[in-house]
């Protein structure tokens, strides 16, 4: 028997239309909170800056927090050509999740207090990308994630950096996503309890530009109106 109990019937959450891309994709925890077709899945995996990859190497598991991004049907990350995480995952199963944080649900019980949230995760293979010019593309892929537009402003990448860099990739094929968007719940009764329930939205937003000493004066300053804010 589950040590959680149900959640409550009103709460406003639609069934999934789409059915899993796998069993082990299928969210088996409140069903109703998963999402299996691609727009969602796309729409939280490219609002991510960070995600996590989960592997395993000569017995213990690792999670590894990285830099990840999206083109087409592929999730991308990247690193050094000597990172151990990098070296170890290629041609291997891995993990990749991703997860953002709406609010904090505040109940008038502490078993009851939860988060509202959105998450993604890829289930596949990990693959090196070893063509130099695919990877020069995807990562000029990455630097517009990070601010879009930003790759054709820059310098020209070296035959060095290019060396010095490791692309991998995990197709899409394989890939679910959970959310939870809610009111808080308290069991009956507790609605009485003299103290604040509801939700506290969380977001994250982009601050001033902090310029680098080197940059002259009248440099231009890049614009935070453009979607740097992940929501």
């Amino acid at each position: 028997m589950s040590e959680y109990p149900p959640e409550p019937a009103d709460a406003a959450e639609p069934q999934p239309a789409t059915p899993p891309p796998s069993d082990r994709t299928r969210v088996r925890r409140l069903p109703k909170r998963g999402r299996y077709d691609r727009a969602t899945v796309d729409a939280i995996l490219d609002a991510a800056v960070v995600a996590h990859v989960g592997w395993v190497e000569d017995g213990p598991p690792y999670a590894t927090p990285t830099i990840a991004w999206r083109v087409g049907d592929r999730l991308y990350w990247h690193g050094s050509s000597a990172s151990r995480m990098l070296r170890a995952t290629d041609g291997r199963p891995v993990c990749v999740t991703v997860t953002h944080l709406d609010g904090l649900v505040l109940a008038r019980s502490g078993f009851n207090h939860s988060v509202n949230y959105r998450s993604a995760m890829v289930l596949g293979t990990a693959h090196l990308v070893t063509d130099p010019a695919e990877a020069e593309a995807v990562l000029g892929a990455f630097v517009d994630h990070l601010y879009p537009g930003r790759w054709a402003t820059l310098r020209p990448m070296t035959a060095k950096e290019r060396k010095a860099t490791a692309v991998l990739w995990v197709d899409l094929r394989e890939a679910s996503a959970k959310i939870r968007a809610d009111v808080s719940h308290d069991d009956p009764g507790d609605e009485a309890w003299p103290v604040w329930a509801g939700v506290i939205p969380l977001h994250a937003v982009a601050g001033t530009p902090e310029p680098d000493p080197s940059v002259p004066d009248g440099t231009p300053v890049p614009r935070v109106e453009v979607p740097i804010v992940r929501d």
